[in-house]
């Protein structure tokens, strides 16, 4: 297992670390801010959580500014690539939009995996 890179699995399960985390903040929030602030603060609070996840536990590397500062790019770049996939999808290819959603993740996952990588690696 030495040769086996653990690190994919480790991002996975940080993501849904994250989400679950992300959810129950919003969760709070809604007791005592609107729907709109309690999404908006979480979200980023979410971008925070998942740069500590994978720079600790996923990839293993110590918590830089430089890093930290570069990180919400990964969310940008994310949320662009999802919006023209699940566009091309529902509008080009005719598929569902409960299902697109789904395929946008997981069409846009390995390059979040990649860029997250590339910054706090680096």
């Amino acid at each position: 297992t030495k040769f086996i890179d653990k690190a994919p699995v480790r991002f996975l399960i940080a993501g849904l670390v994250n989400t679950l985390i992300g959810n129950l903040l919003y969760l709070l929030l809604l007791l005592i801010l609107p729907y709109q602030a309690a999404y908006t603060t979480s979200y980023g609070a979410g971008i925070f959580i998942s740069y500590y996840l994978n720079s600790v536990y996923v990839f293993q590397r110590p918590l830089r500014w430089s890093s930290a500062v570069q990180y919400p790019l990964v969310y940008l770049v994310q949320y662009v690539t999802g919006l023209v996939t699940i566009s091309l999808l529902v509008e080009q290819l005719s598929v569902d939009t409960r299902i697109a959603s789904l395929l946008t993740i997981l069409i846009t996952l390995p390059l979040v995996y990649i860029l997250s990588r590339a910054i706090i690696r680096r």
